[in-house]
């Protein structure tokens, strides 16, 4: 039932070639965006990163968890021996003070956790978000009223000091970066269900969904053949502006100290240890911080791509690589009304002179 744009043939061309279909589409927008393409890159590396830790950390030949007493100076408050925190051939980055752990080893297992809660934990936003926001839109008044109500209720909660009560209260023998998951997931999905209910609302008087319905399509066929296609647009969007935001969360979460704990690596909980050393070995401050930053900036800006491709009357909020084409646009612009001015002066001129 759901429509599809057939493409006109041209003259001299079989009639039988689909058009190009929309993914095809979606790519070539995608490509058009040079900004996109780099944050792209940049994530790719960051995921290939995290997934081979174990194989990066075996070529170094360290790991996450090993103590080092001989490479920390303890008459020096624990700070690293040798110039540059520890960095050679053995320590590639170096090593962590009073631990003397292997600070590469911890940076790409880090990844791992950061990056693997803030997928994780997108995925349950998206999943609760989508099922509440078509449930509301299709459901009677009443359900769409309690869930609608329920929504307000989850989007009104502050996440930050929810996580901070619920992280507390929870024992310590729950692993730390399932927990993390399960309480980012299960209180921010709110934003995501009032997308996917107006959406599916503003959809329900298309005129093939009405069509479904008059075929006598059972409602959530209706809303699984017909909805959920439609609604792959926005909810890909602001999913993909979401993991940089749960990053940011387990990161901060992590920093209080009711995140991921050690000996478990996290850029966020390798920040709350590094506070009081950024005079002393200043790596182990810059080179998480300089992470999160790194893979915020590249998924932010890869989502804001991600959703000028999908919805190209929608112009880009970043302005990253835009602004020749934006001045080109409005210099085009500028000359066009100018022209058309004058050609209606011109008309007013002539008619006076008749």
């Amino acid at each position: 039932m759901t429509e599809s744009p057939l493409a006109t043939p041209a003259a001299g061309t079989d009639a039988s070639v689909p058009a190009a279909p929309g993914a095809r589409r979606f790519w070539r927008r995608l490509r058009a965006q040079r900004a996109a393409l780099v944050a792209a890159a940049v994530v790719a590396l960051l995921v290939l990163v995290a997934l081979a830790a174990p194989l990066l950390t075996a070529l170094e030949g360290q790991d996450p968890f090993t103590y080092h007493p001989s490479l920390i100076d303890s008459a020096r408050g624990g700070v690293p021996v040798g110039s540059l925190g520890g960095i050679g051939a053995e320590h590639w980055l170096g090593v962590e003070p009073q631990t003397g752990r292997d600070l590469f080893a911890r940076l790409v297992y880090g990844a791992r956790v950061s990056l693997g809660v803030a997928l994780a934990a997108t995925v349950i936003q998206v999943a609760i978000g989508v099922a509440v926001g078509v449930a509301a839109a299709l459901g009677n008044q009443w359900v769409d009223q309690l869930l609608s109500r329920i929504t307000d209720i989850i989007v009104a909660m502050p996440l930050m000091i929810m996580s901070l009560a619920l992280l507390a209260v929870v024992p310590a023998s729950f692993p730390r970066p399932v927990l993390v998951t399960l309480v980012i997931g299960l209180i921010a999905w709110g934003s995501i269900a009032k997308i996917v209910r107006a959406q599916t609302l503003s959809m329900k008087g298309l005129d093939y969904v009405s069509a479904a319905r008059l075929s006598g399509w059972k409602t959530w066929r209706i809303a699984r053949r017909e909805l959920l296609p439609g609604l792959a647009a926005p909810v890909i969007t602001y999913a993909a502006l979401l993991v940089p935001m749960n990053i940011s969360v387990e990161a901060a979460l992590s920093f209080l100290g009711v995140g991921v704990k050690p000996p478990t690596p996290s850029w966020g909980q390798m920040l709350t240890a590094a506070d009081v050393w950024y005079q002393a070995a200043p790596q182990y401050l810059l080179l998480p911080a300089g992470a999160l930053f790194v893979t915020v900036l590249a998924l932010t800006v890869f989502g804001d791509g991600v959703r000028t491709a999908l919805d190209p009357r929608a112009a880009s909020r970043l302005r990253i690589g835009t602004g020749r084409k934006d001045k080109d646009a409005a210099t085009a612009t500028a000359t066009a009304a100018a022209g058309a001015a004058a050609t209606d002066a011109d008309a007013t001129k002539k008619e006076a002179t008749a």
